[in-house]
């Protein structure tokens, strides 16, 4: 595996979060990692620290420069909307064509992490969604859920509509959120009978010593 796709079930269930934390664990295993997140809405670059990008550029170890900036982020726009919303709101769009094609490049690391925005079924622009952007790329995909109340049926369609399009997830990581009616574990368990053989393991926050790349061996032991 050299790409890994990270979606989500919804927006702001930790996405970043995960990815951030999977580029730390593979540094500090010795692995090279690029993360991306080729669609950036709700951008700020007079608050970089605070958006998805800047984040992942810190995680990386790059300099916010607009090279950089670029080469992790090339589709940035300002309001914090869909991509098709926000896009339009500055007469401008996804180019869905060359979006796969940026994704699809080969990079000279082990593992690319491409971070999706939103959930599954996000339009990306009037005909593509982001299960239509997984789909061509064709890499392994992640599946990032939350624990809050309703995360059961959005996690569980999500895998549906993954399903539907002939893809099975690598894994599901159920990321703790501010709000649960349940322990995660219950959450966890629940969504992981539903879903088997797929691996689904449960990522408190903060995570203290729980370490992604084990809960995801059969995932990355080969990375």
């Amino acid at each position: 595996m050299t790409t890994l796709f990270v979606t989500a079930a919804g927006t702001d269930v930790g996405k970043t979060f995960v990815t951030v934390k999977l580029v730390a664990e593979l540094h500090a295993a010795r692995r090279s990692v690029l993360a991306l997140k080729p669609v950036a809405s709700g951008f700020d670059p007079g608050n970089l620290a605070a958006t998805d990008t800047g984040v992942l550029l810190d995680a990386l170890g790059l300099a916010a420069t607009p090279a950089n900036l670029d080469s992790v982020s090339p589709w940035r726009f300002a309001a914090p909307l869909s991509p098709d919303m926000a896009a339009a709101r500055e007469r401008r769009r996804v180019p869905f064509e060359d979006l796969v094609e940026f994704c699809r490049a080969p990079r000279p690391v082990d593992l690319t992490l491409i971070e999706g925005i939103g959930g599954v079924m996000v339009p990306l622009d009037d005909t593509h969604t982001v299960l239509d952007w997984i789909v061509e790329v064709g890499a392994p995909v992640l599946l990032v859920a939350g624990s809050y109340l309703g995360t059961l049926s959005h996690t569980l369609t999500s895998v549906a509509a993954l399903r539907a399009r002939g893809l099975e997830p690598a894994a599901i990581i159920v990321s703790e959120s501010e709000q649960q009616p349940v322990p995660l574990e219950e959450t966890t368990r629940i969504i992981r009978q539903f879903v088997a053989p797929v691996v689904v393991a449960a990522l408190p926050r903060p995570p203290g010593a729980t370490k992604l790349l084990t809960l995801l061996a059969p995932l990355f032991g080969s990375v």
